[in-house]
């Protein structure tokens, strides 16, 4: 079980380290209604800029904390809580602009993943 933990830690780590520093500026089939990048997708769900920067440092800090947590497990946990409540929130944002399921299967599956890194 510890090393199905490992691998879903890197995974969603390096996941969310792609969308937030790679694939910012960049379309993708997943971006919420028809946003061409990150910031227009939280304009598209009516977040300001300032609160994209507060979801994404976050974002970015837990996916560290959850790479970081492989030598220091203790980091792991809440890393993983704190990465599963902004994918429900991510979910809910696909929810709130009537978005396709499809758009909104990567949270479900990195909620899913957090979840299996806390209960695994």
């Amino acid at each position: 079980m510890e090393n199905i933990r490992l691998i879903l830690q890197v995974i969603v780590a390096l996941g969310i380290l792609n969308v937030w520093l790679l694939r910012y500026g960049k379309n993708t089939p997943y971006r919420g209604g028809k946003a061409p990048n990150l910031r227009k997708e939280f304009a598209t769900y009516g977040l300001p800029f300032p609160v994209m920067c507060l979801v994404g440092v976050t974002k970015v800090g837990l996916a560290v904390a959850l790479l970081v947590g492989i030598w220091f497990p203790v980091l792991v946990q809440p890393a993983a809580i704190g990465m599963a409540v902004l994918m429900l929130g991510a979910f809910g944002m696909h929810l709130k602009v009537s978005d396709p399921f499809a758009k909104a299967v990567p949270s479900l599956m990195v909620l899913a993943m957090c979840l299996g890194i806390v209960f695994l």
